[in-house]
Order: C-alpha cells, then sequence, then structure tokens
C-alpha cells in the first residue's frame, strides 16, 4: 500500500496563484512539500509517452505539487493491476483493459485519455496485396494472442464479408514487425499504426495500413490513464494535479515538439530520434480533447458504445461504461 503523505497533500492543495484559462484549467503552483506520486506506464518509455516526459522536463509536476516517479512494466499486462492493488498511484493502460479489469471486479477506474483515438490497425507490406479488409481472405494474420484482438479481426472479417476460417491465425506474441519482415505472416493485427507503421515508413517498406475503426470497430481510447477508485474516493487531489500537469505538458508538446521528443531521448536514450520524432508529429492530435473539452476527455457514447462490442465479442459479461469512466478529475471538472 502507498503511503500517503496528508499533510504534504494538504499543503498541495493550497495555490499560491491561481488563474483561471479558458480551458478550465487552473494556471498555479503550489506550496508545501511535494507528494511522492508513482506512475507506471503500459510498455517502455515511446513517443507515445512524449506529453508525460514533456510535463516532467518543464517542471509541470513539481509545480502542482508533485514528485513523480516514472516507471516501466516488466510485463505490459501489470500496470493495471498494480493500480488495483494499490502499488501505484496511476497506470497507463487500454480501454480493453479496463473493461476486463472491471469485468473480474478489479476496483479501477480510467480518469483520462492519454490517446484519444485507436492506434491498432492491420499492417500489411506491399507484397502481401493487402490493401482492404476483403484481401485478408486466404492470408495468414499475427497478432499477440491478445482475446480482443481475434475479436477485432472476427469484426472485421465479418463486415468485410470475409470467411474467418479461410483466415489462418498465428500467435506472434509482441514481434509484429519482425514476423511480418521475415514473411512468417502477411499481416498483423495489434501494431500501431502511428509507430510500427511509421517506422515500416522509414524503412522505405511503404506499409498497407487498415485502421481497425475505419473497419468496423467503434472509436475507442487507445491510451487512458486508470486509477484506484478507492483512492479518488479517499485522496483525489494528486491525481487532478498529474492530469492539469499532463494537460500543460501536452500543450507543450504542441508547440515544440522537437523539445519534448529531447526530453523523451533523455529518459530512453536507446530510442531512434528521428522516428520518435515522426510518430509524435504524427500522434499530436490524438494527445488533444475534442473541441470544446477539458484534456484528457473521454466521450460517454463512445465508451458505451465500445463495451457493448466487447460484451457482444464474449470478452467481458456486464460492461458497465459510466462505472469504468468517469471525466471528474479532468482540468475544470468536478467539484
Amino acid at each position: 500500500m502507498i503511503v500517503r503523505r496528508r499533510l504534504a497533500a494538504l499543503l498541495a492543495a493550497i495555490a499560491a496563484a491561481m488563474i483561471v484559462a479558458a480551458c478550465g484549467e487552473r494556471e498555479e503552483t503550489v506550496a508545501g512539500d511535494p507528494v511522492a506520486f508513482e506512475l507506471l506506464l503500459d510498455f517502455f518509455p515511446n513517443a507515445d509517452h512524449a506529453p508525460i516526459y514533456a510535463a516532467e522536463a518543464n517542471g509541470h509536476f513539481a509545480d502542482l505539487g508533485l514528485d513523480v516517479e516514472i516507471r516501466e512494466p516488466t510485463d505490459p499486462a501489470a500496470p493495471i493491476k498494480e493500480v488495483a492493488a494499490g502499488r501505484v498511484d496511476l497506470a497507463i493502460s487500454y480501454e480493453p483493459e479496463v473493461f476486463r479489469a472491471r469485468d473480474q471486479g478489479l476496483p479501477v477506474v480510467a480518469v483520462g485519455a492519454l490517446v484519444q483515438s485507436p492506434l491498432t490497425s492491420i499492417i500489411s507490406l506491399p507484397d502481401a496485396g493487402v490493401s482492404s479488409p476483403q484481401d485478408l481472405e486466404g492470408k495468414r494474420v499475427g497478432t499477440a494472442g491478445i482475446d480482443y484482438q481475434d475479436a477485432y479481426l472476427d469484426a472485421v472479417l465479418e463486415k468485410a464479408g470475409v470467411d474467418p476460417a479461410s483466415v489462418e491465425r498465428q500467435n506472434v506474441g509482441f514481434n509484429l514487425s519482425p514476423a511480418l519482415l521475415t514473411g512468417q505472416v502477411d499481416s498483423v493485427l495489434g501494431a500501431f499504426w502511428n509507430y510500427e507503421g511509421t517506422d515500416l515508413r522509414l524503412r522505405g517498406r511503404n506499409p498497407d495500413i487498415i485502421r481497425v475503426e475505419q473497419a468496423g470497430i467503434p472509436e475507442y481510447d487507445e491510451l487512458v490513464l486508470v486509477a484506484n477508485e478507492d483512492t479518488l474516493a479517499s485522496d483525489p487531489g494528486p491525481i487532478r494535479s498529474f492530469i492539469g500537469a499532463l494537460a500543460r505538458g501536452t500543450a507543450d508538446l504542441a508547440e515544440s515538439p522537437d523539445d519534448g521528443v529531447r526530453a523523451l531521448l533523455e529518459a530512453n536514450p536507446d530510442l531512434d530520434p528521428e522516428l520518435q520524432r515522426e510518430v509524435v508529429e504524427v500522434t499530436l492530435p490524438l494527445f488533444e480533447a475534442p473541441a470544446g473539452e477539458p484534456y484528457g476527455w473521454q466521450e460517454p457514447e463512445q465508451w458505451t458504445a465500445f463495451g457493448d462490442f466487447l460484451a457482444d465479442a464474449g470478452i467481458v459479461e456486464e460492461p458497465v461504461a459510466e462505472e469504468a469512466f468517469t471525466n471528474e478529475y479532468l482540468p475544470g471538472e468536478g467539484p
């Protein structure tokens, strides 16, 4: 259980200066000792996390009274479980994983969207001849072996009028691009169009990309911020502060992508700078909220439709969307 510094949290709630911005966010700094705060990423630090590192590099977490430790998981399935167990304050995860966790009785809630549109895609190389879902007939398709990826493929094939039995499915784990490049499969479902798709383009491989939301899958938020509902009930202040700081980091990234990428590369020097810059450029619009909504907005109708899709596919039993997410802790929202 994370040890809460109640006095520090109380002091962090006292604003030294406060100006209400047009978007509803409070421009403020805080007094008192910073509150320790742990964020667990969904994967190794990469361009999908650029707003987080921009916020850290520009001091926005510290400005709002947080001492943030950013960790990467040993297992991509771990973050949501760590939040549920109260071992981290916040985690990056995926909308279908939130529904699954709720279905299993875990006390987790999505409190904001980091990436506000699907990134998951069907990606092929030109020799495979897969430029539309209909072209998947008779092809070998690799996935990461995740059940809802199979559900995506089933729905795409059904809409395209392709017999699922004609498609050979292979579990290639997280080696999606290698499986494609070595000819092990003709297509992969589960690679991100912004990341793996950009990587293949920079390599001169001219990938064919079919985005799942354009092929029959309801819109959803690819990456979301997940918190423990018990923590939200007892001590929501640090969560609010984190999201407010992240909103500022996202604005910084939009204003100066190169500076944001530089902060990311300092956190993970093993990254390819050219790839990260390209991915940030194509992903920037998805970091930002829809016009007129606060940063991190999660669209209720989309959550309901996507939850119903998962239920119809047998991934979850009872998708109660209004319990799986909340916009209450976004800048300018809630009491």
